[in-house]
């Protein structure tokens, strides 16, 4: 008996998610049947997601590249707004993440927010083992890369969690936007927003003040 297998891929490099497809496509089982749909950034995403709702025909799998240009309206800046998003309207899908980021804080900041199905550093990945990563997560989740795994290995001593109103601060300043006009697209007042700005500078560390330090280490980590 075939299985129809529904896939969304989100990434911003064409020739990754080539890879992605020529890898799925050589070697799923002859019971497997693949449909495949390609989104190359946040907006494409979620038309793609939105549309296999209204059609009652919900996506299987979605691989999501973190590293994505921002939507347009600024309401989604990476992929793991469109994986919380997809994990409300998509309850059933299960989630791949891929990404080149490998620091412990954001690996944990993913799985405690996504809790994805998969979960591959993209300098871990090979062909055979995102086929593995594949067929693991539709029968037997989760599948976690080598370098996720020993970073769960290792004892976490900070467990920070960076939430969406903070990840959004961080966002809106790496767009030039003054703090003082934070306060309304975040619906918060301007004191909130000073005192997630000092939790922010706590978490990395950064004590002199200036934004283009905090998001200077907040790049190196991965959030901005």
């Amino acid at each position: 008996m075939t299985e129809n297998i529904k896939i969304l891929m989100i990434d911003d490099h064409p020739m990754i998610i080539e890879g992605y497809q020529n890898t799925l496509r050589y070697t799923k089982k002859d019971s497997q049947e693949l449909e495949i749909d390609i989104a190359n950034n946040c907006d494409e995403a979620v038309a793609f997601m939105d549309k296999s709702v209204q059609k009652e025909r919900p996506y299987d799998v979605l691989f999501v590249d973190i590293s994505l240009p921002p939507s347009a309206d600024g309401s989604m800046s990476s992929g793991e707004d469109l994986a919380e998003y997809a994990r409300k309207i998509l309850p059933n899908s299960k989630i791949i993440i891929l990404t080149m980021f490998n620091e412990s804080f954001r690996i944990h900041n993913i799985i405690k927010t996504i809790d994805p199905e998969g979960f591959m550093i993209k300098s871990d990945l090979t062909s055979s083992e995102l086929a593995s990563a594949f067929q693991a997560v539709l029968n037997n989740p989760p599948f976690y890369s080598g370098t996720v795994n020993s970073h769960i290995r290792k004892a976490i001593t900070s467990d920070i969690v960076i939430d969406d109103k903070n990840r959004k601060i961080l966002h809106l300043l790496s767009q030039g936007v003054k703090t003082k006009n934070l306060a309304a697209p975040l619906d918060i007042s301007l004191s909130a927003v000073e005192k997630r700005k000092k939790q922010l500078r706590d978490i990395f560390e950064v004590y002199d003040g200036q934004d283009e330090t905090l998001l200077n280490e907040a790049r190196k980590k991965g959030f901005v």
